[in-house]
C-alpha cells in the first residue's frame, strides 16, 4: 500500500498516525509511507529520529486570528492545496489519511479534488476545526470515542479507538522500587511542572526510594532540573522529549499527566494507573470529561488544575504509592479499557477504500 499521513503539529495528532505507519511497515514491509506536515510542528523533529520520511507544506492556524489574518489564511490554504498537489502527484498514494492539525485539511483537500481516497482519524471526544470541516468530505470518518458520533455523517463513522505507538501495549507490569513518570504532553505543561518541583519538599519520605522520570517540554527542561538538583533528589531524569515512550511506561508505576486522548489511549494500552491533570481550555473541556470517565470507572485521580497545588499533589502521590493494592487495580481497570487492535481496524478500513477506488 502506498499510503499519505497528514497533520500533525502536536503529539496528539501525529503519534496515532505514527502507529498506523509502524502497523502498516509491520504488516506490509515494502509499504510505502509519506508524511505531509508543517516545519514547526513536531513532526518536524520526530520523524526524521524514526526514519519516517516527511514533506512541509505552508499553512498556520485560522481560529483566533483577527479579520486581516484570516483573509491571508484562505490565501496561505490556497497556496497549500497546490502544495498538496504537487505532493500527491508524485507520490500517488492509494489512501490519504488525516490526523488533525493545521496541514491534515489542505491535503485532504487536494485528495479529494485528485479523486484519491480518503480516511480521517479523530482523537478526541470533541472534533477539532479541521476534521469537523473535512468529516464530510472524507469517505471513511474512524473514531476514538462513541461520544464522537455526532459530529459526522452516521453512514462514515466507525469506531476504532486511538492506534498505539510501538511497544505501548506490549507493557509487562512494572517491578522494583517505585517509578513516577510526570508528563505535560508532547510540548510540556508548565503548570504540571512548577506544582511538581514545588511538591518535592513534600515528597521528602521517598527521597531515596522513589525514582522520577519527568518530560519537561523544551522551555522548562533546564530549569526542573536545576530544581530536582537543588532539593537534593537521588533518583531522577529530566528530558524536554522521550521518544520511546513504550520504554519509560513499561517501568511506571504511577503517570502524573495531562488528559488528551492520546495520553488516555496510552495509559489504557500500558495498563498504567493515572493522577490526571486536565488541560483546562482545551476544546469543550473534553479533557476533563476524559479524565471524569476513568475516574469514575476507578482507573484514574482526577486533579484539577485549579486545585494543583503542590501540597495535594504530594499528598495524592504519596497516598497511591502507599497503598500498592490500589495502584494494581487502577492499572487493571485501564488495561481492560484498552483498544489494542485500532490501527489494524483503521488500515482494514485504508485497504477497503483503496480496493474501492482501484474497482
Amino acid at each position: 500500500m502506498r499510503l499519505l499521513l497528514a497533520g500533525g503539529g502536536t503529539g496528539g495528532h501525529l503519534f496515532p498516525a505514527v502507529a498506523l505507519a509502524e502497523e502498516l511497515k509491520n504488516e506490509e514491509p515494502n509499504a510505502e509511507i509519506l508524511f505531509v506536515g508543517t516545519e514547526r510542528g513536531i513532526e518536524s523533529r520526530v520523524l526524521p529520529e524514526l526514519g519516517f520520511p516527511l514533506e512541509h507544506i505552508r499553512i498556520e492556524g485560522f481560529v483566533g486570528k483577527s479579520a486581516v489574518k484570516k483573509l491571508g489564511f484562505f490565501l496561505m490554504l490556497v497556496r497549500s492545496v497546490v502544495q498538496s498537489l504537487r505532493i500527491l502527484k508524485r507520490f500517488r498514494p492509494e489512501v490519504v489519511v488525516g490526523v488533525g492539525g493545521y496541514a491534515s485539511a489542505p491535503v485532504l483537500l487536494a485528495a479529494r479534488l485528485k479523486g484519491t481516497a480518503t480516511l480521517i482519524h479523530e482523537q478526541n471526544a470533541i472534533p477539532g476545526l479541521a476534521n469537523r470541516m473535512l468529516g464530510r468530505l472524507a469517505q471513511r470518518v474512524c473514531l476514538s470515542f462513541a461520544d464522537t458520533q455526532g459530529f459526522f455523517p452516521a453512514a462514515k463513522t466507525l469506531v476504532t479507538g486511538n492506534p498505539l505507538r510501538k511497544g505501548i501495549a506490549d507493557c509487562p507490569p512494572p517491578e522494583g522500587d517505585p517509578v513516577l513518570l510526570v508528563f505535560g504532553g508532547s510540548q510540556g505543561a508548565e503548570a504540571i511542572n512548577q506544582a511538581m518541583i514545588k511538591a518535592l519538599p513534600f515528597l521528602n519520605e521517598w527521597k531515596d526510594r522513589l525514582e522520577i522520570i519527568h518530560q519537561t517540554g523544551v522551555q522548562d527542561e533546564k530549569k526542573v532540573r536545576l530544581a530536582y538538583q537543588a532539593a537534593g533528589w537521588n533518583k531522577f531524569r529530566v528530558a524536554s522529549f522521550i521518544t520511546d515512550m513504550g520504554a519509560v511506561y513499561a517501568t511506571a508505576h504511577l503517570v502524573v499527566c495531562r488528559a488528551g486522548a492520546t495520553t488516555i489511549a496510552e495509559l489504557c494500552g500500558c495498563g498504567r494507573a493515572a493522577l490526571l491533570v486536565p488541560f483546562p481550555h482545551a476544546a469543550g473541556d473534553h479533557q476533563t470529561r476524559n479524565a471524569e470517565a476513568l475516574e469514575s470507572r476507578g482507573a484514574a485521580l482526577l486533579l484539577k488544575q485549579e486545585d494543583l497545588t503542590p501540597e495535594k499533589l504530594a499528598g495524592e502521590i504519596v497516598d497511591l504509592l502507599n497503598n500498592p493494592q490500589r495502584l494494581n487495580s487502577m492499572a487493571g481497570v485501564m488495561r481492560g479499557l484498552g483498544k489494542p487492535e485500532a490501527a489494524r481496524s483503521i488500515l482494514r478500513e485504508c485497504r477497503s477504500l483503496a480496493g474501492e477506488r482501484g474497482n
